[in-house]
């Protein structure tokens, strides 16, 4: 098989509310597809990618302007569509191989970062994957277990020797997946706080109060910003919330969004947050916290030197932190206990991490390994079904959405692609009260019947002639 045309198409949103995380609030962004061409066996078959394009994640510079953040992300993307024009191998695993290694080249003589660097081929590889299950008849779980993509786990890491994918996944993809519902540093928590010329009148729940209702949601990730008092204020109000209105066997996560620069000040946080009266129940019910170290202090060895004296810590996972091959093996190795999936980490690389955690938790020294779902405010009509069919192929239960809740659901989208939405996935959207989609949430879960039953995600063919081309 071999690459023969890639193209890049733009649409712009607006948010219907402020997402702050960490030291960023995003109001509105990009959405970029990747369309490539994929010849197999002398037919060509079309594949499609997505993501928003979110600033100051990639890379968290405070200094730097939004404009050039995303010029940046266009950047890598365009060079990865460039190297992969042409590439040809046996197999998907083959083109992706060489496509990365060149991107790591040229990203580390250009002074990028890995994690940035890898955004460009994930776009690329999302859509070789999908046109490969296409030109092969399988479903993208299906491919994973007979591995058609011809996956070398031992590439990522040796320890899994000759294993294949298949031996560490389950027989079926999941059925559904928990929606963790994120709550953003800006979102209000009750419907009395919110003024009457911020309210929203699209129908879709505004605040936490009326999102648990709504949805009925179980489970939460709650964003904190390092600063304690204000932290601890709305740590309390959100446990008094989910604490009356959430099921009783609700969960949360906690995003510390590399605001805490030690191991140390993060214990010290995390012991006054502990020592809370009004907390000490609610804590109970903390599922992980993700990523609270800059990326610069993550993977220290002076942090797995603080975890070994620090034996009532809790689970703590990577994130942003999850950068190269070799940071989820050092980071389970200084202690972590995991580390996130995210389509736009990568596809191979996230299903190897899987396969690692999964391998080390049959150990006894392992049992509390994990690999979370979390996600950079997807939306469809492609990133988000892609997204969840990668969540459903690797086993993931609890899993951060976030899109639904701060873009109008498809509104901004051209209204073929609603209808076809909302024609392929019934089971995962609905209408609003506004007429455009919206994910469609059954007691705090999504049903991925028909997300698992498309050749990767979307099962439709989508025109990105009614997008911008860039």
């Amino acid at each position: 098989m071999r690459i023969v045309d890639l193209t890049l198409h733009r649409t712009d949103v607006r948010l219907r509310m402020p997402f702050r995380y960490g030291i960023a609030t995003m109001t509105d962004g990009p959405v970029l597809f990747v369309r490539v061409q994929l010849e197999a066996d002398g037919k060509r078959w079309t594949g499609i990618s997505s993501d928003l394009l979110p600033a100051k994640w990639f890379t968290k510079i405070p200094s730097q302007p939004i404009a050039e953040e995303i010029a940046g992300m266009l950047q890598v993307i365009r060079q990865a569509g460039a190297i992969a024009v042409g590439l040809e191998g046996r197999n998907a695993f083959e083109i992706w191989r060489q496509l990365y290694e060149a991107q790591v080249s040229w990203a580390a003589a250009e002074g990028i970062p890995p994690l940035l660097a890898n955004f460009g081929v994930s776009l690329v590889e999302r859509a070789l994957i999908e046109a490969t299950a296409k030109a092969t008849g399988q479903t993208v779980f299906q491919m994973l277990r007979s591995n058609a993509l011809g996956i070398r786990l031992n590439l990522f890491h040796p320890e899994l020797g000759t294993a294949e994918p298949r031996d560490f996944l389950n027989e079926l993809p999941s059925a559904t997946v928990i929606l963790r519902h994120t709550v953003g540093l800006l979102d209000p928590l009750l419907e009395s706080e919110i003024e009457a010329g911020d309210r929203l009148e699209d129908g879709l729940p505004q605040s936490l109060e009326a999102g648990i209702r709504t949805y009925r949601l179980r489970h939460f990730k709650l964003k904190v910003s390092g600063q304690v008092e204000a932290d601890l204020e709305r740590l309390s109000r959100c446990a008094e919330i989910m604490g009356r209105l959430a099921p009783a066997d609700y969960a949360f996560s906690l995003d510390g969004n590399e605001q805490f620069g030690s191991i140390e000040e993060f214990r010290v946080f995390w012991d006054t947050v502990r020592t809370r009266p009004d907390l000490r129940a609610f804590l109970q019910n903390l599922l992980f916290v993700e990523q609270p170290l800059h990326r610069k202090a993550a993977l220290q060895p002076e942090v797995g030197a603080a975890f070994q004296h620090w034996k009532e810590r809790p689970p703590i996972i990577i994130d942003e932190s999850d950068a190269t091959l070799a940071d989820v093996p050092l980071a389970l190795d200084l202690g972590y206990a995991g580390t996130s999936h995210k389509n736009c980490k990568g596809i191979f690389k996230g299903l190897a991490h899987r396969c690692l955690i999964n391998l080390r938790r049959r150990s006894p020294d392992h049992p509390g390994l994990m690999m979370s779902g979390e996600d950079l405010c997807n939306t469809g009509p492609v990133a988000l079904l892609q997204d969840l069919a990668m969540m459903a192929a690797l086993g993931i239960e609890s899993v951060e959405r976030n899109g639904h809740h701060y873009h109008a659901g498809l509104s901004q989208f051209p209204a073929a692609v609603q209808e076809s939405v909302l024609r392929r996935h019934e089971d995962l959207y609905c209408r609003s009260p506004l007429g455009w989609p919206t994910l469609r949430v059954n007691d705090g879960r999504l049903a991925l019947g028909t997300i698992n039953g498309a050749p990767f995600g979307v099962g439709f063919e989508l025109d990105c002639g009614l997008f911008e081309r860039c």
